[in-house]
């Protein structure tokens, strides 16, 4: 992460999108997101089946917003490092699990000096990488500190949803789309890059990784009765895209 000197305010990369939007939704993030369904009815579920064994590992929680998927490593036997772009998450983090994690502000557009070649035996990145404009350096630095076999697991937009939903011209294009999202702090506006699938596979193999698994999986039933019409929605047009891969 870069810091200005003069006031101590982070000097995020020109790449990185949305620090604003997160740094106003920190506390919504902390208090709601939990039990957001789609956080917690559809990608939640799918992120945790990819994962592997993680008792006893290192895992990183690259994109850790208020520390949901820290506190569960955690809670199943790792040894974490959690790490967001935004100081505000960074705080909501260490609000929900202390001083139990390595918690660290940095910028996934930016080196990862402070990880160690093949350190880390786990990377899991819950809807983050859609953030990142390129994925070459971030797949090659997660390639970097991985171990031998270790597992990358994240999830993404899915590249048909941001297709059609923003009514876009040219699938094939890599560029960002703006969306307005209802919080408990009122709407909030939030800018992601969309890309075509081969854009999401691709950096992930030419960095290096074998690629294990690919999910497009249903809401669970608790979706179903919390939000009957968005989940008869999510059976016909997938929201997100899960993936497994180890590195080789």
């Amino acid at each position: 992460m870069l810091i200005n000197l003069s006031n101590g305010r982070p000097l995020i990369n020109e790449s990185s999108i949305s620090f604003d939007s997160y740094e106003k939704m920190a506390e919504y993030y902390f208090e709601c997101v939990d039990t957001k369904p789609f956080n917690a009815y559809y990608e939640r579920p799918a992120t945790l089946s990819l994962l592997p064994d993680i008792a006893g590992k290192k895992v990183l929680d690259a994109g850790c917003a208020a520390g949901w998927y820290s506190k569960w490593l955690l809670d199943n036997g790792a040894k974490v490092i959690a790490i967001d772009f935004s100081p505000s998450m960074i705080a909501m983090t260490r609000r929900r699990i202390g001083e139990k994690a390595d918690i660290r502000q940095a910028d996934l557009n930016e080196p990862l000096n402070f990880i160690e070649d093949k350190s880390i035996d786990v990377i899991v990145s819950s809807l983050t990488l859609h953030y990142i404009k390129d994925w070459e350096p971030v797949m090659a630095e997660f390639i970097r500190i991985l171990k031998p076999l270790g597992s990358l697991v994240f999830s993404v937009h899915h590249p048909f949803m941001d297709f059609t939903y923003f009514n876009r011209e040219n699938y094939f294009l890599t560029e960002i789309v703006e969306d307005e999202w209802e919080t408990n702090v009122g709407k909030v506006k939030v800018q992601f890059y969309r890309r075509p699938l081969c854009k999401i596979v691709l950096p992930v193999i030419d960095a290096g990784f074998i690629i294990e698994k690919i999910i497009e999986p249903m809401p669970t039933e608790k979706f179903k009765q919390l939000q009957p019409h968005v989940y008869e929605k999510l059976t016909r047009k997938p929201q997100f895209i899960f993936l497994r891969a180890r590195k080789s």
